[in-house]
């Protein structure tokens, strides 16, 4: 594998936390760009798995393990440093490339708190017991989050905005995959 990046085999619990971004610096730091406002995950793990960039130059193929040697809030944004990358061109090389991270390297969240990744998939319940759909994705509106929960009404696909605040969230159960919420099939 080119680079001096070593393969490896994608962890099975492996999510995709960010993509690399331009070279910093000269002496082989790069730019990350993280897909949570709170980028935890990457900096508590020290073992990053790569993939190609699925558009654009593709200078390795596979999957590659980084040692990251440091990874730092910088200016408002993640920068990182490995062992296997030690000048700009190196670090240049992997722009675009996708970063996973093991799940179980996390940092435990505290109570009533919650990974978006752990909430994609789960069905959401009203008191009622009428299920509105599942969860697709979440989505961050600066004051706070917004679950997109996919349904079917009358045989159409249709999609509810449900804010992910105490008001309307009466519990999460992970491993019931559900979440009960105050919340009518009409709204």
């Amino acid at each position: 594998m080119p680079l001096g990046l070593e393969a490896a085999d994608l962890p099975s619990d492996a999510i995709e936390v960010g993509r690399v971004g331009d070279a910093w610096g000269i002496k082989g730091w790069f730019r990350v760009l993280a897909y949570s406002a709170d980028p935890e995950a990457l900096f508590s793990s020290k073992r990053w798995f790569l993939m190609p960039a699925e558009r654009g130059v593709k200078t390795f193929s596979d999957v590659a393990r980084l040692s990251v040697a440091q990874a730092k809030m910088h200016s408002g944004m993640v920068v990182a440093s490995a062992r296997e990358v030690d000048d700009r061109d190196a670090a240049a090389a992997l722009r675009g490339a996708r970063i996973f991270v093991s799940r179980s390297s996390f940092p435990t969240v505290q109570k009533d708190e919650y990974y978006w990744v752990d909430l994609i998939g789960l069905k959401v319940v009203n008191r009622e017991g009428v299920v509105l759909g599942t969860v697709r994705e979440l989505q961050s509106t600066g004051a706070q989050t917004v679950l997109l929960v996919d349904s079917e009404q009358d045989g159409e696909p249709t999609q509810r905005m449900i804010p992910f605040v105490s008001v309307f969230i009466d519990d999460v159960d992970l491993s019931g995959r559900r979440i009960l919420v105050d919340w009518q099939a009409d709204y």
